[in-house]
């Protein structure tokens, strides 16, 4: 055991195992002589995957000094970082009233947040993303109280929950299509789940429900929100969770929805290559400006094109089923658009016309000709989605100034 490199603030470092990483312990704590992992077992272990993330930092750390009657710890889990973010996070560790620890893991949420739980010593955790604000001090309190209540009931503790989404904008105006994500994500519907409304469960479930998947860096939440449906259930904590919207604002709510589902639908039908395309098709979020999505759905028509014609026959009709199960978001969306006309809160969002769809449309086209149908609507969509974006990127690279 050492100083923390760089540290003058009495922090200590312990490098453990074979990853590359670092524990720091507060100068506050009673013996730093001993691992804090051998001598302290919190309430609630908190694991926050991290990837260029210095100038939010402050605020999370800041934020979770302020919950109140709950005994937790803080892992950090940095995935590669090309700013300070792990030399500030070494910084605030050892000065916080709870003990944090900093490591390094792979790229990808999934390989990080694995690697956090190995750091961790609580038998519940809280998977939790750095842009995220718990706003009520009790939040952590209200959050455990309710897994613990729903474990009781159920008799076993195959239970994980969630917590209220609400977006955190720039423009504070009131907005349907962010109302109606809010509202969506209170939803236990496949798809409806992410990483950004955290993840709280105890830790034998999450090692029974396998871990998060590593093997891609993207759509880890999707997949274990699939595992915890399939062999629990999800729980709708009491309290709010806010997050940030700057990759919808700065890439567009439009251009980024319109993507995000397309990955859903090629993920969920298993086709890997557009997977291992995708890094080439799209850049990083902090080098990214507003969403071409011209070159994506080119590259995608490209790919299609290059099938045999009875794996584009097969792709589509996939495309068709993966829809067609979806539709019901179209009465919802009119449902919580009801509500918001009215002014009406989000708890208020009646269902009706949801409730009508699942008794009746729903039954209707689930069959090989409803299935169809909606696959030859979602490929005229995509020609003219295609065509339309194309025009616009050869306008903006018309109207962009020439070097001289």
């Amino acid at each position: 055991m050492r100083k923390a490199p760089g540290d003058d603030s009495g922090a200590f470092c312990c490098f453990t195992g074979d990853s590359n990483c670092y524990t720091l312990f507060p100068k506050h704590h009673p013996d730093r002589s001993t691992p804090f992992v051998e001598r302290h077992h919190p309430e609630l272990s908190i694991i926050t995957p991290v990837l260029n993330e210095e100038a939010g930092i402050d605020r999370l750390f800041a934020m979770l000094a302020e919950q109140l009657d709950t005994d937790f710890e803080l892992v950090i889990v940095d995935g590669g970082s090309s700013d300070g973010t792990v030399e500030r996070a070494g910084e605030l560790a050892p000065k916080g009233p709870f003990p944090a620890t900093v490591i390094e893991a792979g790229r990808g949420r999934g390989c990080q947040m694995n690697a956090g739980t190995r750091a961790t010593g609580a038998d519940t955790l809280l998977f939790l993303h750095a842009d995220c604000l718990l706003p009520d001090a009790h939040a952590l309190r209200t959050a455990l109280n309710a897994i613990d209540a729903a474990i009781s009931r159920r008799g076993d503790d195959r239970v994980a929950g969630h917590f209220l989404l609400r977006f955190e904008r720039d423009d504070g105006a009131p907005s349907l299509p962010y109302a109606f994500y809010e509202a969506k994500a209170r939803l236990h519907r496949p798809g409806c789940t992410h990483g950004d409304q955290g993840l709280l469960l105890r830790r034998r479930f999450f090692d029974e429900v396998g871990h998060f998947d590593a093997s891609r860096p993207i759509l880890e939440d999707m997949r274990i929100a699939a595992a915890i449906a399939a062999r629990g259930e999800w729980l709708l904590l009491p309290a709010e969770i806010v997050t940030s919207a700057r990759r919808f604002e700065v890439e567009g709510l439009r251009e980024r929805q319109t993507l995000n589902a397309i990955l859903m639908n090629f993920a969920h039908m298993g086709w890997d290559r557009f997977l291992d395309e995708l890094p080439r098709l799209y850049r990083n979020q902090d080098r990214v400006g507003r969403l071409a999505l011209g070159p994506i759905l080119s590259g995608i028509d490209a790919m299609i094109r290059a099938l045999p014609r009875h794996e584009r026959s097969r792709l589509w009709h996939d495309t068709g089923r993966y829809v067609r199960a979806n539709a019901w978001q179209i009465p919802f969306f009119l449902d919580v658009h009801r509500s918001f006309r009215r002014g009406e809160p989000l708890e208020s969002v009646s269902g009706s016309l949801l409730e009508m769809h699942d008794r009746w449309f729903d039954r209707l086209t689930d069959n090989p000709a409803g299935r169809w149908m909606t696959a030859f609507l979602v490929w005229i969509w995509f020609r003219l989605t295609l065509a339309t974006e194309m025009s616009r990127a050869k306008k903006q690279a018309g109207n962009s100034p020439r070097l001289p």
